[in-house]
């Protein structure tokens, strides 16, 4: 199927609408939950694979918020949306669901995984409060062997992100914004 350039224009303003109205996160139950924690525990691994030393962040840090896939389009005006599953100090208590919105410079698409790090309490509260946005000045780590060994938190928190698809040129501006929905207990 083929799209003209009018009809992939108005799909990425709507999505670049929907990252800034917000998106919640998602309700997770049933197979549904499972699903998404086996993707989580795959992207885990993932990340191990590609950096051995990114597990001792998964074993010190107080918790944690995996994205599996988020995909990123744009054409001037960007967006991008992921779900995801958080962790309290190893233990998923939740869903997260991450929007973004850009304007500038940027044409084309692309998936990525991301995990963020909280390293303490107040860090964690802060992502599900829903008081935690990034900026266009915050900076993830691009995952690659040996990456996390210079890493460091930042206001206590660190983003790791790995490429999975794709091809973007992008000279933007914009931050990500995050919801936070706890599991039924």
């Amino acid at each position: 199927m083929r799209f003209n350039r009018k009809q992939c224009e108005s799909a990425l303003a709507g999505l670049a609408l929907c990252c800034l109205l917000g998106c919640s996160a998602p309700v997770l139950v049933g197979a549904r939950r499972d699903t998404m924690l086996d993707r989580t525990a795959d992207t885990v691994q993932a990340f191990k694979m590609r950096d051995s030393g990114i597990g001792k962040w998964f074993d010190t840090a107080f918790g944690y918020a995996v994205f599996p896939t988020v995909g990123k389009g744009a054409i001037g005006v960007g967006g991008a949306h992921g779900s995801g599953v958080v962790y309290k100090q190893g233990e998923p208590v939740g869903s997260a669901a991450m929007t973004q919105a850009t304007i500038g410079l940027q044409l084309g698409g692309q998936a990525y995984t991301e995990i963020i790090f909280f390293q303490h309490r107040a860090a964690f509260d802060q992502f599900t409060t829903g008081n935690l946005a990034f900026s266009a000045q915050v900076s993830a780590v691009a995952l690659t062997a040996g990456a996390s060994a210079d890493a460091d938190y930042n206001k206590g928190v660190a983003v790791f992100t790995m490429t999975k698809g794709g091809l973007m040129y992008e000279a933007s501006i914009g931050g990500q914004k995050f919801s936070y929905r706890p599991f039924a207990q």
